[in-house]
Formats: C-alpha cells, sequence, structure tokens
C-alpha cells in the first residue's frame, strides 16, 4: 500500500544525525489547488563531492539517493495532484450548484412567493368587500326603514280628507282649470268663494272672473295724488272707502280689472283675501303647465294644502297689519 511504500522509502533514505537542522522549521498549513499543486517542483541539491577516501563510493550511494528522492517526488506529486483534481469540484465544501442556489432563488421558490402574495392580496380584497357588502345592507336596511316610517307619516297626515288626496291625484294626471272637477269644485265650495264674498257682489264677481282669467292687477296707493279716474270708479269707492265692502277704511291699494281704466281701493283686510286665492290659482296654473317639476305628488298636495290654509285665515280675517 501507499503507507508501507512510504515507510519504506523514508527508511531506506534516512539522514543521519548530523544531516538533520539544528533548528525546528514549521510551515504554515495551506490548501492548494490543482493550478497550485500542477506547479511544485522538488529540486534536489546535489551534494559537494567528498574529498575524503572512498570517493566512488560515496558517489554510488549520492546516485542512488538522488533516484529514490525523484521517484518520491513523483509519487507524491501524482497522488497529491489526484487527490487535489478530485476535490476540487467541493474544495469549500460547497458545490457550484449548491452556491447557485444561494446566489438566487429558483423558479419554483419564485413561483410560491408570487402565489403566497397573491392569495394575501385576494383575502384581503375579500374581506374589505365583506366590509362594503355589510355596509350596502346596513343602509339599504335604513332606507326600507326611513321609507316606510315616510308613508306611515304620509297617511297619518292624509288620514283626515283622503278623499280630497285622491282627487287631487286624478286631477293632477289631467289638470284642468275647470271649476266643476271634483278636486276644485270642493276647494270653491269650501275656500275660493268664502274668500271672494263681499257687499257688492257684482264687482266681487267680476273680481273672482278676472283671478281665473289671470288678469287682475293689484297695486299700492303709496303717497302720490289721486289719479283722476271715471265717474264709476269713483262711485265704487275712494281712498277712504273700500269699494268691496262699501265701508269707510284706509286704502292702501287699489285693483283693476282687465282692459277697465277703472281702479277700485280696497282695504286691506279684502286685499288680503284676494291675494290668497291668486296665489292658489298661480300654483295649480303652474303644475297644469308643467312648471313644477322638482316635487312630486305629495309635495304638491302639501302645498296645496298651504294654499288653503292660507284662504282660510283670508277668509276669518287673519291678515298682517302691513298689508
Amino acid at each position: 500500500t501507499l503507507l508501507h511504500l512510504l515507510l519504506r522509502t523514508f527508511l531506506a533514505n534516512a539522514l543521519d544525525v548530523s544531516e538533520l537542522p539544528t533548528q525546528p522549521v514549521y510551515s504554515s498549513p495551506r490548501r492548494l489547488n490543482c493550478a497550485e499543486i500542477s506547479s511544485i517542483s522538488f529540486h534536489v541539491t546535489d551534494p559537494a563531492p567528498c574529498s575524503t577516501s572512498g570517493v566512488t563510493a560515496g558517489l554510488t550511494k549520492l546516485t542512488t539517493r538522488k533516484d529514490n528522492y525523484n521517484a518520491e517526488r513523483e509519487f507524491l506529486q501524482g497522488a497529491t495532484i489526484t487527490e487535489a483534481c478530485d476535490g476540487s469540484d467541493d474544495i469549500f465544501g460547497l458545490s457550484t450548484d449548491s452556491l447557485s442556489r444561494l446566489r438566487s432563488p429558483s423558479v419554483l421558490e419564485v413561483r410560491e412567493k408570487g402565489y403566497e402574495r397573491l392569495k394575501e392580496e385576494l383575502a384581503k380584497a375579500q374581506r374589505e368587500l365583506k366590509l362594503k357588502d355589510e355596509e350596502c345592507e346596513r343602509l339599504s336596511k335604513v332606507r326600507d326603514q326611513l321609507g316606510q316610517e315616510l308613508e306611515e307619516l304620509t297617511a297619518s297626515l292624509f288620514e283626515a280628507d283622503l278623499s280630497l288626496y285622491n282627487e287631487f291625484r286624478l286631477w293632477k294626471d289631467e289638470p284642468t282649470m275647470d271649476r266643476t272637477c271634483p278636486f276644485l269644485d270642493k276647494i270653491y265650495q269650501e275656500d275660493i268663494f268664502p274668500c271672494l264674498t263681499f257687499s257688492k257682489s257684482e264687482l266681487a264677481s267680476a273680481v273672482l272672473e278676472a283671478v281665473e282669467n289671470n288678469t287682475l292687477s293689484i297695486e299700492p296707493v303709496g303717497l302720490q295724488p289721486i289719479r283722476f279716474v271715471k265717474a264709476s270708479a269713483v262711485e265704487c269707492g275712494g281712498p277712504k272707502k273700500c269699494a268691496l265692502t262699501g265701508q269707510s277704511k284706509s286704502c292702501k291699494h287699489r285693483i283693476k280689472l282687465g282692459d277697465s281704466s277703472n281702479y277700485y281701493y280696497i282695504s286691506p283686510f279684502c286685499r288680503y283675501r284676494i291675494t290668497s286665492v291668486c296665489n292658489f290659482f298661480t300654483y295649480i296654473r303652474y303644475i297644469q303647465q308643467g312648471l313644477v317639476k322638482q316635487q312630486d305628488v305629495d309635495q304638491m298636495f302639501w302645498e296645496v294644502m298651504q294654499l288653503r290654509k292660507e284662504m282660510s285665515l283670508a277668509k276669518l280675517g287673519y291678515f298682517k297689519e302691513e298689508l
């Protein structure tokens, strides 16, 4: 074996004690690669010829020792190179493939990481969507509850006169200014006629006709001098006498009917009655012409009820003093 061969060579070439170095020499261990090992060479210095007797025997011994050194050098060099080359692929305990795997992750690892990230993002999106669905469901319940409360409130408001509400809905589908329709006929009987009923019935009828035809005008008297008017207009009243009631009142307004040039002075009480009826006719005329678009049928009916309330207060004598 290799060990026996080395031991035999060492014993054959054993040095004398006189040839050993006087001081120990230590070399620091260092691992060599293939390139360095291949460049190793062993140099054996030929010993100086001895000048003593037995020159021939000494030369023969030196030649044999030199041959042994060369054989040992070639054997060790070949064994070392073979061992170093065999282990060169893993000289630091790591192969090239291992280093490559450490430097860059494999395609499978990248795919797994991307898949895990997509799973996390999908789970997050699903949680957010679930929260939004719950919020939408809650808002939908609130909307349904508010709608139900509004319906109940509307029903309670219109419970007293549900027949008038139904009549208004029918009139709203086909609006008309004909006083004979059920909706307007009831308002005429309960509000319009009582408001425009005055002592001077002939003038009161003319006022109602002008209101229906939208030809009545009202203007304040102010502090200007009284204008010259026809005798018939003066007979129906003056600045100190109401033309509709015949009572002595301070008249701050006067009315003009259609194309007539006559002016009739009216008291604040009569003026408020006339204006409340005019406001009602103006609103239902807007509905007939399709100008009321921002309100639904319930809001329209509520506005009609407010205008009827003003006519009711006017016929009872409630009006603002500044009128």
